[in-house]
């Protein structure tokens, strides 16, 4: 289907780069989708690094939250799920401009169906940086061993899914330290904030934030 064309402008040249960089990191690590919602001057840009296969899977959603601040706010707010390719190809052919043009194509992806609250989170601790960054390297390493070389899909899933479905602390999976990791949220950080509203947790820096839905199926 399609939407009606929007340009937003980005507050400068280095929330630009930040975003490019951060649509690139999506573009490698995560699901080929993006949801994008405006809040007065902020773009909050929603990402996912894991999915559930289907709707018997009860592995958790993770997500990946990052919010960019905008030189003004927009007439009709945003909310919608488009490609992350083709949101970097706008910025590639921007080159160094500040507008950002809303895709003209959007899609569907489950995942994207239910976001996290935006308030009634409670604190449930901290965690450290440096032991998520272990876990996502050797992670990483274990699936490169795990997986054949000719390997076709289901058993690439399977793999990934024993390796980060383990669980690194209460209600966190080793796969939002792959999240983290792969997303820059440990850079130059020593602990992420860990806090929890209903089904979700989430883990956050001043990069960035990974949220987790527990056991809901593709669906739920």
């Amino acid at each position: 289907m399609t939407a009606h064309t929007l340009t937003l402008g980005l507050a400068d040249q280095a929330t630009r780069d930040d975003l490019q960089n951060y649509l690139g990191r999506l573009a490698r690590f995560g699901e080929p989708e993006v949801r994008l919602q405006t809040r007065g001057s902020v773009l909050a840009v929603y990402g996912c690094t894991q999915a559930p296969l289907g709707i018997m899977d009860e592995s958790p959603v993770v997500l990946v939250m990052r919010a960019f601040p905008l030189s003004d706010t927009p007439e009709s707010p945003v909310d919608t799920v488009v490609e992350v390719r083709s949101l970097t190809d706008r910025l590639a052919r921007a080159e160094s401009g500040l507008a950002l043009a809303m895709p003209d194509v959007t899609v569907s992806a489950a995942w994207s169906g239910v976001l996290p609250p935006l308030s009634g989170w409670e604190a449930r601790g901290e965690i450290d940086a440096g032991s998520l960054a272990v876990v996502a390297a050797e992670g990483m390493a274990r699936v490169a061993e795990g997986v054949p070389a000719d390997a076709g899909d289901p058993v690439v899933q399977k793999v990934r899914r024993a390796v980060w479905g383990s669980e690194i602390a209460p209600g966190i999976p080793a796969a939002a330290a792959f999240a983290a990791e792969g997303l820059g949220f440990l850079a130059g950080v020593d602990r992420l904030t860990v806090s929890g509203s209903r089904a979700w947790t989430r883990m956050s820096s001043r990069n960035g934030h990974v949220i987790l839905r527990r056991g809901v199926g593709l669906m739920g």
